[in-house]
């Protein structure tokens, strides 16, 4: 047997604030949803992939994520353009320890969620990790 993401669950103290940041960020649209504290995100082309729940909770985040997204360019951006879009929504740059030599960069969504955004901008074809 095998398993499949169904949805990541970001908790959040400004869930529509959070929701507005990774619709754009990823292309999603939020979800008809009959739960009115979860906001429920889809992919807007209509293609599978995982939903992202964004569950609100009455604290802040304090440490640094146990689990995070690995980003990469499509659609012929690149990089850096996707990292100033992201800038641009209102990420931050974050520093958990990564160095300097690193060819990914490491961001963080509103609430301090951390994320990277990769150098390659397809899949690694043999899927060895890039770091």
């Amino acid at each position: 047997m095998t398993l499949v993401i169904s949805s990541i669950a970001l908790d959040a103290a400004d869930p529509p604030r959070l929701a507005e940041f990774w619709t754009q960020a990823l292309g999603y649209r939020i979800a008809e949803t009959n739960d009115a504290d979860v906001i429920s995100l889809v992919r807007a082309d209509g293609r599978a992939g995982p939903d992202i729940d964004i569950i609100p909770v009455p604290e802040s985040k304090t440490l640094k994520n146990r689990l995070h997204l690995d980003l990469r360019a499509a659609h012929g951006s690149t990089q850096h353009q996707e990292v100033e879009r992201l800038l641009a929504l209102g990420a931050v740059r974050a520093d958990v320890g990564q160095g300097t030599e690193v060819d990914w960069v490491v961001l963080a969504d509103p609430e301090g969620n951390e994320f990277c955004v990769l150098s390659r901008s397809e899949a690694a074809p043999d899927r060895q990790a890039v770091r």
